[in-house]
């Protein structure tokens, strides 16, 4: 069965942005394309993701991208009680605590996120890593 790996906002603006993680970023969707891992993102993570996208190109570019990104990525939401128990998590970064905790409820794999300090509050049922250091756990 694939992996199945939640992308944060970080990682897609590396992707569609190119930056300094772009290459790890496109080994990640290449394995999603051939059917080795499944990914998933938020509503906040895109929301999050196309605002500053939306700085780099124009309103029809900035949808293209996200067309052709969600052939390869399901987005899952929270529910109320995702909510309560990230809100009272011990996650301090309310918006990091909502993806996280919904990762979770959705039983997935992997978390994958640049955030260090959110990468030393993952419990072990999901695991954080940056983009680069799951190619290493994939491979």
């Amino acid at each position: 069965m694939a992996s199945k790996i939640f992308l944060d906002a970080n990682v897609l603006l590396d992707l569609l942005l190119r930056r300094s993680g772009f290459s790890a970023a496109k080994d990640i969707f290449q394995y999603a394309i051939s059917g080795y891992v499944q990914l998933y993102t938020s509503p906040a993570v895109i929301h999050i993701t196309s605002y500053y996208i939306r700085k780099h190109y124009s309103v029809r570019e900035t949808k293209q991208l996200f067309t052709r990104m969600l052939l390869h990525v399901e987005v899952i939401d929270c529910d109320h009680q995702v909510a309560l128990t990230a809100i009272n998590s011990s996650i301090d970064d309310i918006e990091d605590a909502l993806q996280y905790y919904t990762a979770l409820k959705h039983k997935l794999n992997y978390f994958i996120s640049t955030d260090k300090k959110l990468k030393k509050q993952a419990i072990p049922q999901l695991p954080i890593y940056a983009a680069a250091e799951i190619l290493t756990k994939l491979t």
